[in-house]
């Protein structure tokens, strides 16, 4: 099968995302003839242009060599049906399946990257962002070829959106807008469910949990649930700003209790890297067995929701819409436990 590589053309940066289609659809990644995304006859070749942080581009989506370094990315090119040439493998989640794939060039992890690899694989398409967007320079000089594409959520944008921009934008890229669009639906499914189960005045906290020591996450900036108090319009159970958005801040246990949260967010940064080590306590043993947090709300009513196992390791809008499902599922439960016991008390 004949490929061409990926032009590179940008032009004038702008917001958004548009999809021109030039030729006849892409081959879809089920397809017999083609049997994965994002490639194609040369006769059926197709052209889109797509609008990335850096500026807009306009791609063939015939691809040779996909390389994929943005941990939000993995499992949504795994949905798509694309085969990667390199990535970072030891980033992965256990249960994204190119972890284990060894016909993968592994580029290890971002702090000390194998970019030899990057030659090695001679990439037209490289999907770039998160813990690799400090090796953004390095990339393009590595494979001055290939386009290049980072979607990572933008200061000052709506999270949930830039979340749904990037699933997008890659289903224009590969050829995916049904798959993308099904990836969408679902999350957005979750958010209505869950704004519509939350009472608009319960207090909520987040916390993330590390080395077992407990940290504080702030609404809006904080890492992984920051974003969403603004998505579901949250009553904060706490005020205090964050200045750590990647770790969360010191906080003692009386603070938490001195807050009263009536519910309890909380990521469990090691629940996936370091579970089954002796040194590693789950962060429902750390809350729930705090002496100090016995008579909070939350805690009491049973009112604490974790985020997905592996969400340090993917961060992606599968692993959203799954929490989201976790907290209205939750947020529905007390809602029905608060209508029968005011059905008893008449």
């Amino acid at each position: 099968m004949h490929f061409t590589r990926a032009s590179r053309s940008a032009v004038p940066a702008a917001v958004g995302l548009l999809a021109l289609t030039a030729c006849s659809g892409q081959a879809s990644a089920d397809d017999p003839e083609t049997g994965s995304a994002g490639s194609s006859s040369a006769a059926e070749a197709t052209t889109v242009e797509v609008t990335d942080n850096h500026g807009t581009y306009e791609v063939d989506q015939d691809y040779e060599s996909v390389i994929a370094t943005d941990n939000r990315s993995f499992r949504v090119l795994e949905e798509f049906g694309v085969e990667l040439s390199a990535a970072p493998r030891q980033l992965m989640a256990d249960e994204v399946s190119y972890k284990d794939d060894e016909s993968i060039l592994d580029m290890g992890l971002h702090r000390e990257p194998d970019l030899e690899q990057v030659v090695a694989a001679q990439p037209d398409l490289i999907i770039n962002g998160q813990r690799f967007a400090q090796h953004r320079e390095d990339l393009a000089e590595l494979a001055p070829d290939a386009t290049l594409l980072e979607f990572d959520p933008r200061d000052g944008e709506p999270f949930d959106q830039e979340l749904i921009r990037q699933v997008e934008a890659l289903g224009t890229v590969f050829g995916q807008e049904e798959a993308a669009a099904g990836l969408v639906e679902d999350f957005q499914a979750q958010i209505d469910r869950a704004t519509e189960a939350y009472d608009g005045e319960s207090s909520v906290m987040g916390l993330l949990t590390s080395g077992g020591d407990i940290s504080y996450v702030a609404p809006t900036t904080g890492r992984a649930i920051g974003p969403v108090f603004d998505i579901l319009g949250l009553e904060p159970a706490l005020e205090q700003e964050g200045e750590d958005e990647s770790h969360g801040d010191d906080i003692s246990v009386e603070a938490i209790a001195a807050a009263e949260p009536e519910w309890l967010l909380v990521l469990d940064r090691d629940a996936q890297i370091a579970a089954g080590e002796d040194d590693y306590t789950p962060a429902a043993e750390l809350i729930e067995e705090s002496e100090a947090l016995q008579d909070v709300p939350a805690v009491e009513n049973d009112q604490i929701v974790h985020l997905p196992a592996n969400f340090y390791t993917t961060e992606d809008v599968q692993a959203y819409t799954e929490f989201f499902s976790d907290f209205a599922d939750a947020l529905e439960s007390a809602g029905e436990g608060a209508d029968e016991s005011e059905e008893s008390d008449q």
